[in-house]
Parts: structure tokens; sequence; C-alpha cells
């Protein structure tokens, strides 16, 4: 193809060229020729080359021929004309001086005689090159299979999106290719005078811009490699000297063209997916929008880099600080309207990384031309995308310090695929609460003066298969059957391994996806309270997994692990520990612990693995872990997060209760935060602590032949001699009947009538024992067999057609009337954490295996509780009781025949006599059946 240097210099000659070029475009049904300014000696032909995409490679011709740019799935400029690369190219010097002089003037004579040329020759030739150019473009687009029209989605590149998810367009508008490319003209030709937003009325004069649009060779390079800190500081409309830089970054892109009011101007294509032009307009457009040509489809959309960032001063102070309490509203993602247009705030904490982009559905997972703007100091980075909406799979591709590069999953997802799929979601809310009158009057009375019995439950398996919602419609009414006051969740924050149970979490601001939607979660927690229900949830803010898509190295470097290995590691689960010493992952934690009560309308958190924050020597030999500042082995950042936390979410929601399950002799896990201990350490302010030494204690006695219990009394008695230092919860948890430790009902000794009679009779001595209650599913009907995550409790031993049917009945009878006779007695919880609530009448009979307590509400009234933990029936055996009642009558008896025991019962009301004993003015006879707890209250 010729240069542009004009052989022919008579204007005849010029009109006829020009009609042969015209004739010439309107055959080329494949070329697009996009309109350009006028040409010198009439070449317009030579230079009707665009940059948009065509099916198909034009024909062959002659020397004059085009070879085009054809679009493929990367955009790969293939090769360009002689004439390409000297018009859009070469910039140097007198060349091009004479080629942008050659461009606006019609050339009748030889170069000496160029700058004396009318201009209405050039315009008319630019006209007639122009419609030309527009029949061309159209007869193209029509050729080409037409894109249909998707309101509301748009196109993006074919190229095939990860893990095969079809992608969804929020808000972009897909238009047929025909109908763009009739009112697009080139960014130069519209800066000739075409009128648009923010223009002078009157057409300005012709401007020669020596290419203030284009980018520098740095900022392409960063936004390339993806470690560009301001990329809307580059891309978008920007002012420059005269008028107004237009830049976007759209990788794959064929073309892209600025639609500002009747203006609709193609950019110019600098390669790499770069486009950029300049328009004379005196302001940048506020609602201008890019169409940007893939093959076959012109997606219309707005532009990302014309947007203030959507995050507030006051969010990057608090978030700074380390107080951010609402964090999950600052971090992740969030749907909003954001400068008048619906879109999606991406926001993400990652202060070691040189660069942040966005990868998702929406752009086929390949995030470069989607560069996050790091805002300050904090280390926040954030992108407004409009058109993203709900439901958008999303990840972060964070390029790490060395330059390598990680795909990582929000840290603040509010919801996540279902493993093994690893992906966040855009996630709005859109659930409407029923449960206001539960909230009203939760915490009436304070949890530890309450009635308060536990059902312990993974709801994964409780009913496998079964969704949030279909548990919802289950759950609740079990639950409520049999009287229980609380449910306890094992971790229901998503998790990648259902073999933890839920205990090793990466989404730790999103339910687990496996039963179903945020959503849905709520409603099976509405359902619950509208039930009379309280929900607890097993939170653990101890450690977290080192999936190399979650948290850990999350940019690059150590960052909510702590720096230091020997800190970081988990020495037993091969996990790693949250550096609770730095702010912002404090913050990250404090705001979940609020964020599980404020959004799901938790009632209470226990808190895993307490006892391993709270000591650096934790599972590690000496030499192993470093002293704090004051030589001692408490981890003081731990202690400081706990107290935090604590004070935190019981300031913010009146009424909830936080458990620890701290297994050591840690002074003050209940006491207030602000009240310092003998140990010179404020409370870590709990509500309530698992009892862990009771249950193992109580445990290691039932499980001995009763001819042996004499030996280990005190196992059962050493309880009182601390019960009050905490406000406890007496725990037979999922831990103690897994791996090789057996159900609770084969872990009693002697035949199945037996194992049967001392699980009853422990169940009996632990509803009445000073302490909260939890129990773990399926141990509520003696299920034989150990829990597996697998396939739940045994439910078919509750099958009618089940030979023992009935002795597993009888099991679940018992808890329901232990737990009806419980909420109806305040003297077994109003007292719970005051001694004066307690006195022991028999606690020395050891040859006898026989225990015996008063309990006492806060009006005095009383409560015997006796366990005989022998095989033998006792009768006439003298229990010293208050001389001012004047009968007992019976209310539980563990033996009872509905519950499958022997039914030696006392069955009438027994009058005390004047003989004092045991310490008391008055005693009663009872008959005690064989491995039984029987229940006295006032006639």
């Amino acid at each position: 193809m010729r240069r542009g240097v004009a052989k022919k210099t008579a204007p005849a000659a010029a009109a006829a060229k020009k009609t042969a070029a015209k004739k010439t475009a309107a055959k080329r049904a494949p070329v697009k020729a996009a309109a350009k300014k006028a040409a010198p000696k009439g070449v317009a032909a030579e230079k009707a080359v665009t940059k948009k995409a065509v099916a198909k490679k034009a024909p062959a011709q002659a020397a004059e021929t085009t070879v085009l740019k054809k679009a493929a799935a990367k955009k790969a400029p293939a090769e360009k004309t002689v004439a390409e690369k000297t018009l859009t190219k070469k910039t140097v010097a007198k060349k091009a001086v004479a080629k942008k002089t050659a461009a606006k003037k019609a050339v009748a004579k030889k170069a000496a005689t160029e700058k004396t040329v009318a201009k209405k020759t050039a315009t008319t030739e630019a006209a007639a090159r122009k419609t030309a150019a527009k029949q061309t473009v159209a007869r193209q687009a029509t050729a080409r299979t037409p894109a249909k029209a998707a309101a509301g989605k748009g196109a993006a590149p074919t190229t095939p999106a990860a893990g095969g998810a079809a992608p969804r367009k929020a808000g972009a508008r897909k238009i047929p290719a025909q109908q763009a490319a009739q009112k697009k003209i080139p960014a130069q030709q519209a800066a000739e005078g075409t009128p648009g937003p923010g223009s002078p009325a009157e057409p300005p004069a012709p401007v020669t811009v020596a290419g203030p649009a284009a980018l520098d060779a740095a900022d392409r390079d960063r936004l390339l490699s993806g470690t560009h800190h301001d990329p809307h500081s580059v891309l978008g409309a920007h002012p420059v000297p005269g008028g107004v830089a237009f830049r976007a970054f759209r990788p794959f892109a064929l073309s892209v063209t600025v639609a500002a009011g009747a203006v609709r101007a193609e950019l110019h294509d600098d390669g790499d997916g770069f486009f950029t032009g300049l328009l004379p307009l005196r302001d940048v457009p506020q609602d201008y929008r890019l169409l940007v040509a893939y093959e076959g489809s012109v997606h219309e959309t707005e532009d990302a880099y014309r947007f203030l960032p959507a995050l507030g001063e006051l969010d990057l102070h608090l978030i700074g600080e380390g107080r951010h309490e609402e964090l999950w509203k600052a971090l992740g993602a969030q749907p909003m309207t954001h400068q008048g247009v619906t879109g999606t705030r991406f926001t993400v904490w990652a202060p070691n990384a040189r660069g942040v982009s966005l990868a998702g559905t929406f752009n086929y997972w390949d995030g470069t031309g989607f560069p996050l703007r790091s805002l300050g100091g904090t280390g926040v980075w954030e992108l407004f995308v409009p058109g993203v909406g709900e439901g958008e799979l999303y990840k972060f591709e964070i390029t790490r310090p060395d330059g390598s590069k990680t795909l990582r999953a929000d840290p603040m997802a509010r919801r996540t695929e279902a493993p093994p799929n690893t992906s966040s979601i855009v996630c709005a809310s859109e659930y409407e609460w029923g449960d206001a009158e539960w909230l009203e009057r939760r915490g009436t009375p304070a949890p530890h003066e309450a009635p308060f019995s536990v059902y312990e439950v993974h709801l994964a398996s409780w009913r496998p298969g079964l969704t949030y919602r279909q548990l919802a419609e289950q759950l609740p009414a079990y639950v409520k059957d049999l009287g229980f006051t609380h449910v306890e969740l094992m971790p229901v924050a998503e998790h990648p391994f259902g073999g933890s149970w839920g205990y090793q979490v990466t989404g730790f601001y999103a339910p687990t996806a496996r039963l179903g939607t945020p959503d849905d979660f709520k409603y099976l927690v509405d359902r619950l309270h509208q039930a009379g229900i309280g929900v607890l949830m097993d939170w653990v803010p101890a450690h977290f997994p080192r999936d190399d898509w979650a948290l850990a190295e999350f940019d690059g470097r150590p960052l909510y692990e702590h720096e230091d290995p020997l800190r970081s590691a988990h020495p037993d689960w091969g996990t790693l520990e949250f550096d609770f010493g730095r702010r912002e992952v404090r913050n990250f934690l404090v705001a979940n612990a609020v964020y599980w009560c404020e959004e799901f309308h938790i009632d209470g958190l226990r808190v895993d693995a307490v006892a391993s924050m709270l000591y650096l020597d934790y599972s590690r030999e000496p030499g192993q872990w470093v002293p704090n500042e004051h030589g001692g082995r408490e981890n003081l950042d731990a202690v400081a997060f706990l107290q935090e936390m604590n004070a935190t979410v019981y300031r913010r929601n009146p009424g909830i209760v936080t458990i620890a399950e701290e297994s050591t002799a840690w002074d003050g896990v209940t006491r207030p935060t602000h009240v310092t201990g003998p140990g010179g350490f404020g409370g870590l302010g709990f509500g309530l602590k698992w009892n862990m030494g009771w249950m193992h204690d109580s445990l290691e006695y039932m499980t001995k032949e009763p001819v042996h219990r004499r030996y280990h009394h005190d196992e059962m008695t050493f309880s009182m001699v601390y019960a009050y230092s905490e406000n406890y919860v007496l725990p037979i948890s999922h831990d103690e009947v897994v791996h090789g430790k057996r159900s609770l009902v084969s872990k009693m000794p002697g035949d199945w009538w037996q194992q049967r009679a001392n699980l009853r009779a422990y169940l009996g001595f632990m509803w009445a024992h000073p302490g909260k209650q939890l129990l773990f599913m399926g141990q509520e009907f003696a299920q034989g067999a150990e829990w597996s995550e697998a396939h739940g409790p045994d439910w078919w031993l509750l099958d009618p057609a089940y030979g023992a049917e009935a002795d597993h009945r009888g099991v679940r009878d018992l808890v329901r009337d232990l737990n009806t006779v419980y909420r109806h007695t305040p003297a077994l919880w109003q007292r719970d954490t005051d001694p004066s609530g307690f006195r022991w009448v028999v606690g020395d009979a050891a040859d006898d295996n026989v225990f015996a307590f008063l309990r006492y509400d806060a009006e005095g009234a009383p409560l015997l509780a006796v366990s005989n933990m022998s095989p033998v029936v006792r009768d006439e055996y003298r229990v010293g009781v208050p001389e001012e009642v004047p009968a007992w009558h019976e209310v539980v008896n563990t033996d009872a025949a509905r519950y499958g025991g022997g039914d030696v019962v006392n069955p009438e009301p027994v009058k005390p006599d004047p003989q004092s004993w045991h310490g008391c003015p008055a005693s009663i006879r009872l008959t005690l059946p064989p491995l039984a707890t029987v229940w006295l209250r006032p006639a």
C-alpha cells in the first residue's frame, strides 16, 4: 500500500481516485472502513482501515488492499497495512506533520502548494468517504451473526469461565454491532468539531493533539503486570491540555467507543488492550459510557474508572485504627448505588500487595482489566464495578511482593460456593425477620440465672441431606418437644474439609453453602426463635487452615498469621494461629463475632480452643516458644483480644452470651474485664465456661465397675470445690463420643440393661448438679455407636419396627422429662453461680456409692437429688432434710418403667422424721433404686 504521498495533483484526478475508492470499499463486504479524516490526493480507500474486528480476513487485492486486524480470543493484532503503520505509529518529525496537514486539506498541486488548497474540497471528500465507510460498516455488521440484545446483561470475550460457571451481567447492556456502528466517529474526527456534552456552543476549530491521551510506558507496564496502585489516576476520563483524555484498558476487546450524549467517538487502539482518545471537551462528561466491541457483539457499560472511591474516610480511619466494629459493611463485596449507578464495591485489605485485581464470572476470570486502587496507608484496595450484582462469583488476584500472583477468596465474603469450589459470591440479603418478640425478651433474666439446657447439633449430619430450610421444618419441633432451651450449632462458617466438622474455617463471614444461602440460614435461626429456642454457635478464632486460596500468607507475606513461625504454626492441628497482636487482625475477628450476633441474630458464641490461645507454650516443648515481655507463658495479645471481643459483643448486643471452651485453671474466664484478679489480669469477660474438669472426672467415675467406684468417689464430688469459681456449663459434647471414646451409653459398664441404667442415673445427676447442661445429638436416645459426620445419628434405633426401640425411646423420654422439670424448678438454675443455692447432704458415702444434695431457688424452695450408683436396691435409706418441709414427693426417678428401668419408685409422699441425720434436723427414709437418680420436691 502507498505511504500517503500523492502522485496525482489535479482535482479531477483526486475526484476520480475518490470515486474508485468508494466503489472498492462498497464491494469489500468483510472490511469495516471506519471513517477517518480526509486524506491527501483522495487516498480514502487506503486509509479507511478500521480497528474494529472482522469476522473473516479481507481477501487479498492489489497493492492497495489493506490487511485488517482479525480479533482473536486474546485480541492479538494481525498484520497491519503499511498505511496504518504510517498513520498510527510514525508520529516523528516532519512526516507526522505532513500527514496531519494532508489529512486536513485536499492537495491540488504538489508539495509546494499543499498548504494553500481550499478547505471545501477536503470537507466534501471527507463527507463522501464517511458516508461510504458507514455503509460498509453497516453491511459488515449485517454479514456477521447479529448479537442478541440482553437487557441488563453484557457480553464479554468468549473465553471459558473458570470452573465452567456461566457468567451473568447485572447491568451492562449488549447491543448488536450494526447499531453500535451507526453513530460512531473516530476520536480525531470528533475533535475537529462534533459537539458533545461539555463542549462549547460553537464547534471549536480543529485541534491538533500530539498524543497526551496515550499512557506512558511505565503506567502501561504496571497495569499489564498488575502492580499499579492507582489505576483510576490514568484510566477513565481526565482533563488535559486541549480537552478530555479518555483511556480504557480492555484486554480482548476489538474496539472501545466513548458514548457521551449524541457523540460516539472511537478510541485509538494503542495495543495490549489499551484504547485512548482526546476530545475537545471543556469538562469531563458525568454520564459517558463505553461501547466495548468483541467479536460478534458490543458491550455497553459504565466506565468503572470514572467513579470516586466508594469507601469513606471514616471507614478508612476506623480500619487503620483496628476499631471498625461493622467491618463487613466496609470490606468485601457490597452491592450498592454509587454516584447514581448500581453496581458492587469490592474492597480488600492487602497491605503487602504490589497490586490487586478483580477476577470473576463478569470478566471471564481475567482480572487484568479490573485493577483496584490503593486507598492510602491502610492497606485497603477498592474498585466499584458498575453493573455487577448479586450472585456473581469473584476472587482477588493479588500480586505479591516478589511479583508472583495468587488468586484468593475474599476473607470478608458473606457467601461462598459450596465446597470443593472456593469462589466468593456477591451477596445482598433480602430476608425479613420475624423474631422481634424473641429478641425483645432475650437475656431476661441473664443466662447464668435462667434455665439453660443445650442440644448440640452438627447441622450437616443431624438429618443428612437436609438444607437449612428443610432443617427449619424439623429441628425446632424436635428440640422443643425435648424441652431444651437452646441449640448449639457446631461451626456454621464455611470450611473446605467436612471432616474438620467446621473447626478449620476459611470463610469466617459466610455460612457454609453446603446447606443453602445465608438467607436460608437466617430462616432456620428465625424459626428456632419463633419456637422459643435460643441459638448458640461454635466460633473458631484460634486458628485457620493453610489453604493457598484462603488466608494463609494472603498477600504474599504473613498477614493474618503471626510473622514468627514459632507463634504462627499450631502444633496440634497443622493450622495457623491468628496474630492477635495486630490491630487489623483483631478487628477482623472482633467484628466477625459482632457480625454473627447482629446479622444472623445468634444468641451466643461458644468460643473454641480458648486454652490454646491463652498460653504461649500450649502443646509446645521448651525451646519452641518465647516468653512474653514479663517472662511468663501467657499470650498477652490473646488476652487483650478476648477481652475486647467480649466487651464489644456484650455492649452492642445485650442479652447474648459468650461461652469459653477453656480446659485449664485460668483465673477469671467469666469475670468482667474491668475486674482484676489475683493473677494481675482483668477478667476475660465470658458469660459462661465449659466445665471440662467436671466432664472428665464424672465420666471417669461412671466408666468404672460399681464395685470399684468407692475408690473414685471424690471424682464425683471434687467439682463442688471449684463450682462457683466460674459460671459453668456441664458439657457432654461431640468431643466425648468420637475417635474411639465411644458413645455415652457405650462408656458405661455392665450389660445392656446396666449400661442404660447407668446412663439414665448419670443424666439425672448431671441435670441436678450446679451449672448449665449440654448434650450432643444422638446421646438423648442412647445411640450405641460413635458419632460420624458422614451419617449422623442412628435414627433407625427409634423405628417402632426395631426390637429394642423401647430401650432407646425410654432414654429420650427421660431427657424430655428432665428438661420439663428442670425448666419449672427454679432451684435447679436460679442460683447456679451462688454457693447458697447448694448444700451437700450425703457427700462421703463412698461405700454405698450414694450422693445426695439440696438445691435452693432465690426464695429458698428446695429440691433434693439422690443418686445410687451401685447395682443394688437400698431400702429405707435415711437422708437428712430441712425440717420445715412437711412432705416430699418424687418428681423424677430414672428407674421408672417408662424409661426402661425396673420401676423401683417411691409412689407416695415421704414425710420426714424428727430424727436428725447428715447434719440436718430431720430425715426421710427412701427406697433407692439400683443405678438410678431420684429427685424430690416439697409436696
